[in-house]
C-alpha cells in the first residue's frame, strides 16, 4: 500500500499515528546501525516541536541518521555545512534583484525545509549561529521587516564535534536553552560495527538511502494526530512538582554555575509527556521524567570549573539529583 494515502486514510487516528512512528526505528536500522534512544530523541523533539542537538565524534553517522529519519518520514531535509565564513543570509535567504522586472524578490535558503541539518554548528560565528535563533524559536524569518513563515514541522537537528576545540565558537548557553534535547551519538559497540562494516561490503551506499531499502512509514499527518494525542496525556500535580523539584535542585547544587530555567522545566514536562503517549500510556509517570531527564537538561547546567577538573560531568550531576529527589507515589 502507497504510504502516503495510507496516512490520509488514518489522519487523525492516535492508534495509527503511534504505530507508525513506532515503526520509524526499524526503518531506519536499514540505514543507521545501533542508534534506537538518538531516533527516538528525534521523534520525541518533533512530536513537542522542538529542536536537537546531536554531539558525537566524526564518523558516527549522526548525518545519515537526519536523512535517513527524512525519508522514512516523507519530510523535506537541507544540509548546511556551518562554516567561518558562513554568513547568516546563507542560512536564512536573501533579496535577489531581477533585472527582468527590476524588482528585489526573496530568494529562500536552506532553513525553509522540515528537517534542517546544521552541521558543526559551533565552526560559525555566533552572528551566524544566531541567524537561526528566530526560525527555532518563532518558526518564522524576517527579512528586510517582512516575516516569512517556514513549514510544518520544522526541526533544526544541528551537530557539533565533542572533541575538536581548535577553531570553534562554542553556543552561549542562551542559544544551548533553545534545543529541546541534547542527544550524545556514541561509538557503536563491537556487534554493531561489525554489522556497519558487513553492509558495507556488501555494497551498502549511505548516499543511497532508496537502495539502502528506506520507505516512507510515517507522514506530517501522523505527526499531527500525534501531537494531539501527546496534548491530551494527562500530568498530575504531583508529576508537575516533580518536575519542578528537580529542576530547583539544580540551581542549588555546588557543582553548578548555572542550574536549569523555567524554560528547561516546561521542555523536561513536554518531553515526559510525549515519551508516555509514544510507550502506549495516556499519563505521564516519574519513570517517563526520568527517561528524559539527561537528555532535556544535560545542555541547560553549567559546571563550576573546580568541579570539571574533578571529573564531574552534567550527567553525573544530574543522575545525583534524581536519586535525591523525593519521587511522588
Amino acid at each position: 500500500m502507497d504510504p502516503t494515502t495510507d496516512n490520509a486514510v488514518h489522519a487523525g487516528d492516535p492508534g495509527t499515528a503511534r504505530a507508525a512512528l513506532e515503526a520509524l526505528r526499524a526503518e531506519i536500522a536499514k540505514a543507521v546501525v545501533g542508534q534506537d534512544p538518538a531516533v527516538t530523541g528525534l521523534v520525541v523533539a518533533l512530536l513537542c516541536r522542538g529542536h536537537v542537538l546531536l554531539e558525537g565524534v566524526p564518523g558516527v553517522a549522526k548525518t545519515l541518521l537526519v536523512r535517513a529519519l527524512a525519508s522514512a518520514l516523507e519530510l523535506d531535509t537541507k544540509r548546511v555545512q556551518f562554516t567561518p565564513d558562513l554568513m547568516p543570509s546563507d542560512v536564512t535567504g536573501s533579496l535577489v534583484y531581477d533585472t527582468r522586472s527590476a524588482e528585489f524578490s526573496f530568494q529562500p535558503g536552506p532553513v525553509f525545509t522540515n528537517l534542517l541539518l546544521a552541521d558543526e554548528i559551533n565552526r560559525t560565528p555566533p552572528k551566524t549561529q544566531s541567524s537561526l535563533l528566530e526560525a527555532m524559536e518563532e518558526r518564522q524569518v524576517t527579512v528586510d521587516g517582512t516575516p516569512r513563515p517556514l513549514p510544518d514541522p520544522f526541526l533544526v537537528a544541528a551537530t557539533q564535534n565533542p572533541v575538536e576545540y581548535e577553531g570553534t565558537y562554542p553556543l552561549p548557553e542562551a542559544q544551548l536553552d533553545r534545543f529541546l534535547l541534547k542527544l550524545t551519538i556514541p561509538l557503536p559497540s563491537r556487534e554493531d560495527e561489525i554489522n556497519v562494516l558487513t553492509r558495507h561490503a556488501e555494497g551498502f551506499n549511505p548516499r543511497d538511502l532508496h537502495a539502502a531499502g528506506v520507505r516512507p512509514v510515517a507522514g506530517p499527518a501522523d505527526l499531527e494526530a500525534a501531537r494531539a494525542a501527546v496534548a491530551k496525556t494527562t500530568v498530575s500535580p504531583e508529576i508537575t512538582a516533580y518536575v519542578v523539584d528537580i529542576c530547583r535542585a539544580t540551581r542549588e547544587s555546588p557543582s553548578l554555575t548555572l542550574g536549569v530555567s523555567p524554560r528547561g522545566a516546561t521542555a523536561l514536562l513536554a518531553t515526559a509527556r510525549a515519551w508516555a503517549w509514544l510507550t502506549g500510556r495516556d499519563y505521564v509517570t516519574p519513570d517517563d521524567v526520568k527517561a528524559l531527564a539527561l537528555p532535556t537538561l544535560r545542555h541547560r547546567v553549567q559546571l563550576r570549573p573546580e568541579a570539571e577538573m574533578e571529573g564531574v560531568t552534567a550527567d553525573s550531576v544530574i543522575n545525583a539529583i534524581l536519586a535525591h529527589v523525593p519521587v511522588p507515589r
